[in-house]
């Protein structure tokens, strides 16, 4: 898996929507809010939508290296095996979705809610055969202080995952829509830096917003102690994200709305396996330019 993850010539599907994200991607899926009653049969939907990629033709190692889960996906089966197995026999590595959503805005930032069972659902997920975490963080602002604690923040709980055998991916999101945005950035990327050369683990991985300033992060994929640096689309549309990805060698996607934006639950098998393999050929093609 290691050796997937630091080699392999593709990108990351980001397939991790929670409860609160869940009814907007289920929408985008064609699927409305009076399609469910509870949570249960809305997450039902949902964990068939992603069984449906996942066991997809297109949906293996040669151009998905890795798929970032929710935790009822990595519970939860597809083609009559455990989600995270399955992964990996298509050549897919399991990573985990870990944080519990974001606090209200202090500093300009979001920072992560407290999360108490992270040890316990680390635990679990070793034992699923997972190979790292996902926790995401928003900065919304430049502001110095909000973004150093955000910094401080991901790391601290890197720490605590690290312990576990697991690679953190560390995602403190730029919003892309903020006035601030290329100012976040660079104080972002001294941030990351600094809390990188105190690091004294094995690598991490960072998903990251595309800059403003095409190969900013530079640094950042080249440090030693960075095993891989992702990208999120952020609210790019497929084609202007797989554009500004290819701006920034070395840096690969994790898009979740850019890679399932044209799929709909009401396609045929042939339809839908065409529509998301297409997909996966363009973040490919962007992903490895």
């Amino acid at each position: 898996m290691l050796d997937q993850i630091k080699s392999g010539r593709g990108f990351i599907a980001a397939l991790d929507q929670s409860g609160g994200s869940t009814p907007k991607a289920l929408k985008g899926y064609g699927i409305e809010e009076d399609a469910y009653a509870n949570d249960e049969e809305m997450f039902g939907l949902i964990h068939a939508m992603r069984s449906r990629i996942v066991t997809a033709p297109c949906f293996n190692g040669d151009k998905v290296i890795g798929a970032i889960l929710f935790e009822r996906t990595m519970d939860g089966e597809a083609g009559g095996k455990p989600v995270p197995a399955l992964l990996w026999e298509r050549g897919v590595v399991p990573f985990l979705k870990v944080d519990k959503g974001l606090e209200a805005e202090a500093d300009g930032v979001q920072l992560m809610k407290p999360m108490p069972d992270l040890d316990a659902l680390c635990e679990r997920a070793v034992a699923k055969g997972v190979f790292g975490t996902k926790m995401r963080s928003v900065v919304n602002l430049a502001n110095p202080a909000g973004i150093k604690a955000i910094a401080r923040q991901q790391f601290a709980e890197a720490k605590r995952i690290a312990a576990h055998g697991l690679i953190p991916i560390i995602e403190p999101e730029v919003n892309i829509k903020s006035v601030e945005r290329d100012a976040a950035d660079r104080l972002l990327l001294q941030e990351m830096l600094a809390e990188l050369d105190a690091w004294d683990g094995a690598p991490v991985m960072l998903k990251l917003s595309l800059p403003t300033e095409s190969g900013l992060f530079q640094p950042l994929v080249d440090h030693p102690k960075v095993l891989r640096v992702v990208a999120l689309s952020g609210g790019f549309a497929r084609p202007e994200a797989c554009v500004e990805l290819a701006k920034n060698p070395g840096i690969i996607a994790s898009f979740s709305r850019a890679l399932l934006e044209d799929l709909r639950h009401q396609m045929s098998d042939d339809a839908f396996n065409a529509s998301l393999g297409s997909a996966i050929d363009e973040i490919h093609a962007a992903s490895v330019a």
